[in-house]
Parts: C-alpha cells; structure tokens; sequence
C-alpha cells in the first residue's frame, strides 16, 4: 500500500511520523509526502522527516514533482488548511489507484463523517471519509462514556467549549481577550453541536445536545464543561468505572492545562496527548440524574486515532488488533 500525506504542518508531520512508526502493521510499503508551500527554514525538518523513509514531492522544483508517483498512490491523508481538503478532492478523483481518502475536521463536505467506533461499518469501502474535529472526538467521547455507544441513558447535554486561539508554533490567530462565539443555531447553538449530531446522524441517532464556545488568549489546550442529563442515575464510582472503561479517554487530577500539556510533552508519543478528552476526574459534581464536570482536550492529537482507523476499513484492512495496540500505545489513561 502506497500511502500520501497532502500537507506537512502540526496534523501531518505527526502523522507522517506515526505512520513510518507503525509502517509493518499497517502494511504500508511508500509514505509520500506533498509539501504545498516551503520556505528554507522548513529544510531542517523535512529532513528529519526524510531520515525516516519517507519520500518528500511538491507540485514545484523544490522537490520531485508529485506527478512522478501519483499513479502509485492508494490512499491519501489531506492534512491541509482549512477549506483545501475539499478543493483537492477533484485531484483525488483522477489517481488511477486511489482506493481512499480522508481529510480533517474543517473539511466537512469532503465526505462520509467519522470517529473511531462510533461508525466504523459505515465507512467501509467508502472512497472519502471526513474525520470529524477534536472538539467533536471530545463531546462525542463525553457522551459515549456515560450514556454508552448508542445513547440509550441521555436525554440531554449541554457543552461550553473553552477554546485556545492558536497552536503553540504558530500567532496568526491569537487574541488578546476572551472572544464569544456567535450561534448559528438557536436551538444547538455553535457548530459543534451541529457536526456532533450529524456524525451520529450516520448510525441513525439524533441526541438533544447543544453548545457554546469561548475563545481565551492561550496556545495550549481546549476545555470543554459538560452537563448531562441522563434517564437513569449513576453513582458516583460508577462514573470513574466508566471512564475507566473507555480505552479513548483519560482523567487527569491537575486543574491547570499548562501542567496536562506539559505531560503531553513528556511522556506522549511525539510529545502529543491522544486521548479524546482528559477528565478532571477529583471534580465532578453529580446529583439526582445530572452529571456536570470539565475536561480537557488535546487538539490535533486525538484525532489521529480515528484517521487511522478510517485508512484500515476504507481499504478493507481492518484489523481490531492492530488498532488496539496502537491505542494502547498512544493513549495514557492517567496524567
């Protein structure tokens, strides 16, 4: 299998990285990658990333052209900026050997939405697959540790996002105040809800979720506060057994995000935290049928998970134990 990485900035380059870590089990014999703009002080890196195998084309003469290999390439990852994985899907259709693509969170018309398994029989043999945001992996995670894959205990949940402005690498987006979020709806409110209902739309399910969003002057990590209303109380070490249950989530008893990241960087993989969301697990408040606390949430890390997942079914390669062994290596459940 002939593997493209379109795009080599904070979601590729992990990628790239993992998928030359995991190239055996995944059976991947190429990873190519399509750098789209590059500047001399990229060099460096893309040599790093060259000592691992992996073979660097851009559409220009700084590297071979893409054209050399694009009859080889079966499956593509777009790890591009927002709106471009859409634009490139065009190309992807004239691969000759393409058998599937993925692209990420922004992306959400690229095709068949997905997390790791919450829907993983829908996007078998499905050409384009669009892996849903961090944010999204975080809320859906929530309700899944608590209600159970298909919902049966919710009748409702409400979500404050608490959004960081920029990646640690980068300042074009960074603001000097706590920014409100508009509503797009006024019944769920901001888009997370939205892409969080239609990804369960997928396996049939519409939850009563809504959401809001507030963006705070950090480059670290996202919070979320969660409220959920259930059809049936549970106890308070039930809660912790069923987080303990969910090999996707980790719980955390520090209440400072600089501490959590800072973990990321110490002992993740790459320096990345994996896990859909990290409970603040000495915080929760809970009583009659309500559970309500705050956990945090490693962007750009936990969706890498679910984009392998789709590259295995997508090209009827899926395997749980491979998957699982790579979960369990990447996931710490406790920091």
């Amino acid at each position: 299998m002939n593997v493209l990485v379109n795009g080599i900035g904070n979601i590729g380059t992990t990628l790239l990285s993992l998928l030359a870590d995991y190239k055996k089990k995944l059976k991947i014999d190429n990873i190519f990658a399509l750098k789209n703009r590059f500047n001399n002080w990229n060099l460096p890196e893309i040599q790093l990333l060259q000592n691992k195998g992996i073979k660097i084309y851009s559409f220009d003469e700084n590297f071979e052209n893409i054209d050399k290999v694009k009859h080889k390439i079966n499956y593509v990852f777009d790890c591009t900026s927002n709106g471009f994985g859409t634009k490139n899907k065009m190309w992807y259709n004239t691969l000759p050997e393409l058998i599937g693509a993925s692209a990420q969170g922004s992306e959400k018309n690229f095709g068949v939405s997905h997390m790791i398994d919450i829907n993983n029989e829908i996007i078998k043999n499905q050409k384009f697959v669009h892996i849903v945001s961090c944010n999204t992996h975080s809320l859906a995670s929530i309700l899944t540790t608590f209600c159970n894959n298909n919902l049966q205990n919710l009748i409702s949940a409400d979500f404050v996002i608490v959004r960081r402005s920029e990646d640690i690498g980068n300042h074009a987006r960074l603001v000097s105040a706590n920014v409100v979020a508009r509503h797009i709806s006024s019944i769920v409110g901001t888009h997370h809800s939205v892409d969080l209902i239609d990804l369960f739309k997928t396996i049939g399910l519409q939850p009563d979720i809504a959401s809001s969003d507030i963006t705070t002057p950090s480059q670290l990590m996202h919070a979320v506060r969660f409220n959920i209303k259930l059809k049936h109380q549970i106890a308070e070490n039930q809660i912790l057994e069923k987080i303990k249950q969910n090999k996707y989530v980790s719980t955390t008893q520090k209440f400072d995000s600089n501490i959590v990241f800072e973990l990321g960087r110490k002992y993740g993989k790459l320096g990345r935290l994996y896990s859909h969301a990290i409970f603040v697990n000495n915080n929760f408040m809970f009583s009659d049928n309500e559970i309500k606390g705050w956990a945090f949430i490693p962007q750009e890390g936990n969706t890498i998970l679910s984009t392998v997942n789709a590259y295995l079914y997508q090209t009827n390669n899926s395997n749980c134990e491979t998957i699982q062994s790579i979960t369990k290596d990447l996931i710490i459940k406790d920091l």
